[in-house]
């Protein structure tokens, strides 16, 4: 592995400000000397790689950041691999469109980058893709379903119709798929299809009733001709029972389920003998009234859109879980009792603390926790995993409040789940890290768990305690097992929590490889036969680019793409320092990046902008191209103009553990807003910055700490930006805010707490609130009722900007621009 040491003490001094051409591949962190402490890193940029802010006098300017960024580039998105697995897939954005093409090289000379024709774009672009054995590969592609065989013919087994899903090869070759409610097998060698198994949700018909009632009664036993009906109709009924059982002309029966339920999981072995279904009450997941206005249609007249449910009107949900004999027709209800924790009253001291608010008091209960299968939007397949030889399989199991995540393995001999390993946390699971599977050849189960506070990589024998392959203060995520089973390819922030590379367990000595030394943000994906990483590879200043290296520690990676344009690369982007600021309220680091002018002047005070990003669960003091890049250049042109800026990931953020995430426990906007004040104390204290002259912007997540810093520390800030912002998160999504602050029938507490809308009273300094009405995330009736409570607060120092056609992510350049003129303007009047 790797060694590192030096990177978590260097300290840069230069603040580079020069093109994004590609660099070296060597690029390294820089350690000299610098008016900042001793915590901070920053990307050393090849000095010929562009054009010098010098050498261009380069102006970044509000309308060239925020128009199409088409200008930035083609950069490369969707990387992947053909169906055979010997041509690099990537897409890039059609010229002045929002369609996009497919691109594709050959491994043997992969810069020679061509558009695929549309006429084959079957053999690379793929929903899904499953191999045999023996090298046959099925996979499917808009509305057919194709089988490439050893010899290298194609042959499509269906198109349009029933659509074919969820496909995978049975131990006996044949290809299993999902069927509208049933599924199929598919014999390859001659086209035959059985059906085996299928399902409704209604009462099972009988061939006669019971009488219902007492005159029924009297009817069917007092008249000869009822009495032979209803005879005639047993035999028949016995008759066909029979000739099923003796006779594998006829399909099976369905399986029946509660008519009031619906499907939430299904799975069948792959030996095609037993299935693993998971069922849950049908009931609408919003009101009639859950809908939002759109005011700009084509007809002049207001559309009323459907939206999502708000979490105050959430109820819980459990799944019933059943193992079903194929071959016996079998139903059997697979129980929760043996998860341990499963009737645990997790939130005991919570309810207590809002009863004694109340004055009332609570008692501790024991009953059963409704539970689901994981439905994760990480994982879009159901959490239930068959061995590939059919006789073993795990689900994933999610308590509906948070708390817990069980893996349990089937035993299909007792009809009982059994558990492997209980994930629980006080506060709540992060579903995020959350891959599972066995290996291939052995009965041994791989997955990821953040039971130490970090997520990483186990392997565990049902039965046996689980091995971890990897442990230590950074993240684990993007699994993928090589076909034989000898590595697990994975990336990970090893060196730093800013730095992503890939590495690669090796199950042979539970040892670790290093894949990739390209200091950045790098994905991969591994070609389908093991041989070679396709790497997603971007920079602080410099968008994603493609690399190829043959899967081995000693090949560097080799740069196959160059998308930015001459027009991008000739600006002079910042490049900031990655600092460690110290915390007041934690042990670990606040890292943060830090944007400073070139040259700026020491012995002045300095204004500032205090950007937060959004998500709350999300990383951006990355050495990496942010997600956030109209931010990132915004910032640059900041720069430019004498403005130093800070861009933290408070507590919240991902990429730093378990304790990080979970600091916003019941307190969203707490912890953040303390980190704020520690990172302010920094730009006071080490960049010359006037506490007086500091304003701060931040969208979504973002927008929410922007009111609360506003609001409940009117010191900190002389001017700030909220976009797209929650205000009441009692009025957000049911899966992101229920981890944090429970729902609020059961902990108003928390939400009252963690609101902005409930602080507004304190509001004393110029706020712009920027809110797009087209917003199915956080809703525009956010800001409406925000804007009324101001109003009856009688604030005086706050404007509202309303954006008609826009949802959560702006999509019209005009919008961006008439937004960041705002922010700008309000910046320059205040600071």
């Amino acid at each position: 592995m790797k060694k590192y040491s030096s990177l978590l003490i260097a300290a840069s001094v230069t603040f580079a400000l020069g093109g994004c051409a590609s660099t070296t591949n060597d690029t390294s962190i820089t350690t000299t000397s610098s008016p900042l402490p001793a915590t901070s890193i920053q990307q050393s940029v090849t000095p010929d790689a562009a054009p010098s802010a010098s050498q261009t006098n380069g102006e970044i300017t509000l309308k060239q950041i925020m128009s199409d960024p088409q200008w930035i580039g083609a950069l490369p998105e969707g990387m992947g691999w053909s169906v055979n697995g010997d041509k690099i897939v990537f897409e890039r954005e059609k010229q002045n469109s929002a369609l996009k093409d497919v691109y594709i090289a050959d491994l043997s000379n992969p810069e020679n980058v061509i558009k695929a024709p549309l006429s084959d774009l079957h053999k690379y672009r793929f929903k899904e893709r499953v191999v045999r054995n023996d090298g046959v590969i099925a996979y499917s592609f808009e509305d057919s379903v194709y089988v490439q065989f050893t010899n290298g013919e194609t042959v499509r087994i269906a198109r349009g119709g029933n659509a074919l899903s969820t496909l995978s090869f049975m131990t006996d070759g044949r290809l299993m798929a999902l069927s509208g409610d049933r599924f199929i097998a598919i014999d390859l060698s001659n086209g035959t299809r059985e059906e085996l198994l299928s399902w409704k949700f209604s009462d099972e018909p009988k061939a006669v009733e019971p009488p219902k009632d007492y005159i029924a009664e009297q009817q069917q036993s007092l008249v000869e001709y009822i009495k032979l009906q209803r005879k005639n109709k047993k035999d028949k009924d016995d008759a066909k029972k029979a000739l099923a059982e003796k006779n594998d002309s006829v399909a099976p029966s369905p399986f029946y389920f509660d008519k009031s339920h619906r499907l939430a999981g299904i799975s069948v072995s792959p030996a095609g003998n037993f299935a693993v279904v998971a069922t849950t009450e049908s009931k609408p997941t919003r009101d009639d009234s859950d809908i939002m206005p759109h005011y700009i249609q084509e007809d002049s007249r207001i559309a009323a859109k459907p939206v999502r449910q708000r979490v105050a009107d959430a109820e819980s949900v459990n799944h019933e879980l059943w193992l079903l004999n194929l071959k016996t027709g079998e139903k059997s209800e697979l129980k929760y009792f043996n998860l341990p924790g499963y009737n645990d009253d997790v939130l005991a001291d919570v309810k207590a603390e809002n009863a004694k608010a109340k004055g009332e008091t609570y008692e501790v209960n024991r009953l059963p926790r409704d539970i689901t299968l994981l439905q994760s939007w990480y994982w879009t397949k159901p959490s239930i995993r068959w061995h590939k030889n059919g006789n073993a399989v795990a689900v994933m199991l999610e308590a509906w409040d948070n708390k817990d995540r069980w893996i349990a393995t089937v035993d299909l001999a007792n009809k009982t789940l059994e558990n492997q390993h209980r994930l629980h946390d006080d506060a709540w699971v992060n579903y995020r890290f959350n891959a599972f599977d066995w290996l291939n050849d052995s009965e041994t189960l791989y997955y990821q768990s953040e039971h130490t506070g970090y997520s990483h990589l186990y392997i565990q024998k049902p039965g046996e305690k689980p091995v971890a392959l990897t442990s230590g203060r950074f993240v684990v995520d993007d699994l993928t097992l090589s076909n034989d089973d000898n590595y697990i390819y994975f990336k990970a922030n090893m060196e730093h929590p800013g730095l992503y590379e890939v590495y690669r367990a090796d199950l042979r000595d539970n040892t670790i490889d290093t894949m990739t030394d390209l200091n950045g943000m790098t994905d991969y994906s591994l070609s389908p036969d093991g041989e070679n990483l396709l790497l997603s590879h971007s920079k602080v200043n410099q968008p994603q680019e493609l690399y190829i290296k043959p899967a081995d520690e000693a090949t560097a990676a080799k740069q196959i793409t160059q998308s930015t344009s001459a027009e991008f690369n000739a600006l002079p982007w910042a490049v900031p320092n990655i600092v460690a600021i110290d915390s007041s309220h934690t042990d670990a680091p606040i890292y943060a990046r830090v944007y400073l002018p070139e040259n700026y002047d020491k012995s002045a005070l300095n204004k500032a902008v205090v950007f937060n990003h959004g998500a709350g669960y999300l990383q951006n003091a990355h050495m990496g191209w942010s997600g956030y890049f109209r931010e990132y250049m915004f910032h640059s042109m900041l720069v430019q103009q004498g403005y130093v800026v800070l861009d933290m990931d408070y507590r919240a953020s991902a990429g730093y553990g378990r304790d990080w995430r979970t600091a916003i426990y019941r307190q969203m906007g707490t912890p953040e807003v303390q980190d704020l004040r520690d990172g302010l104390n920094w730009l006071v204290d080490n960049a010359n910055v006037d506490r007086e002259r500091i304003g701060t912007y931040g969208g979504s997540y973002g927008g929410f700490l922007t009111f609360m810093s506003m609001f409940t520390a009117p010191d900190l800030f002389a001017a700030g930006a909220a976009l797209r912002p929650v205000t009441d998160w009692a009025h957000y999504n049911t899966p992101y805010t229920a981890n944090i602050l429970n729902t609020p029938n059961i902990d108003p507490i928390a939400y009252e707490r963690s609101s902005p809308i409930y602080f507004a009273d304190g509001l004393e300094k110029p706020l712009l609130i920027n809110a797009p009405m087209v917003d199915d995330n956080v809703f525009f009736h956010d800001t409406v009722r925000l804007v009324q409570r101001l109003i009856e607060l009688e604030k005086e120092d706050f404007e509202t900007a309303i954006y008609p056609v826009e949802p959560h992510g702006f999509v019209q350049p005009s919008s961006w621009l008439d937004e960041y003129r705002r922010i700008y303007k309000l910046f320059e009047e205040n600071l």
